[in-house]
């Protein structure tokens, strides 16, 4: 992806919507170029053409929620990808940010990564030097996460040094939260089975209670966001959390 492609999801990001004008006068480059330039973003799933423009995909699939502050999530992925080093076993969740993560550890070899989504686990397949272990259970559709009791099942019976997850909110009393509860019973199991968690969320989802509680803050070892407000950071430097901004 090049930088027009980046500048093109930040306006939308702002807007939700964009004309192939405005983009052409802004970025100084031809309709015809902005016209190639939407075609691509729309084969990646990031936006969807609409006459004279764009608009951002709004259902639950990962590749549309990448473009919502799509350079900040690519900023946190590639911070918590220094945390994995050659040889380690790891699991990484479902989300966004986690799907840029495992596009930055395609970069790395001899990782196994275990997983509970399937559009991770096919980003992953581009390096043949991964193992990958995907955990059997329920297919949801659109964000293509595997969870349920087989699920949870699944992740007791393999061990890991590391989790990447991530959340849809947090606040201070009601912990880290997700609008899906059976995705939510997924990740609390990682967590719980995991020697050292890792959030990766950016930072839309502070200050905001999802449906459902995933875990505390006690449960966690590091969040990696772009941006955090003071209170929430001191809740979670109390609670011997890291807190790394990117």
């Amino acid at each position: 992806m090049n930088e027009r492609h980046k500048a093109i999801l930040r306006l939308l990001s702002h807007d939700n919507k964009v004309s192939v004008l405005n983009l052409s006068t802004s970025l100084k480059v031809s309709g015809v170029t902005i016209r190639q330039d939407l075609r691509y973003l729309e084969e990646h799933g990031l936006l969807k053409k609409v006459h004279g423009g764009a608009v951002l995909n709004k259902s639950d699939r990962i590749s549309n929620r990448m473009a919502f502050n799509y350079e900040e999530k690519v900023k946190i992925a590639q911070k918590a990808a220094e945390f994995v080093s050659d040889g380690e076993t790891i699991f990484i969740e479902s989300g966004s940010v986690n799907a840029l993560l495992a596009k930055e550890l395609i970069k790395k070899k001899k990782v196994t990564i275990l997983t509970s989504n399937i559009y991770i686990a096919r980003e992953l397949r581009k390096n043949k030097e991964i193992n990958i272990l995907i955990m059997g259970g329920l297919y949801q559709n659109q964000s293509e996460s595997l969870v349920g009791k087989l699920t949870s099942l699944c992740i007791k019976h393999v061990n890991f040094s590391k989790a990447f997850i991530g959340i849809d909110g947090f606040s201070p009393e009601a912990g880290f939260t997700s609008r899906d509860m059976l995705r939510a019973e997924t990740t609390s199991a990682i967590v719980e089975k995991s020697k050292k968690t890792f959030v990766l969320t950016d930072s839309t989802k502070f200050d905001k209670v999802a449906l459902t509680k995933i875990c505390s803050t006690a449960d966690i070892d590091c969040l990696i966001t772009d941006g955090i407000p003071a209170e929430a950071k001191e809740n979670l430097e109390r609670n011997n959390i890291e807190v790394i901004v990117v």
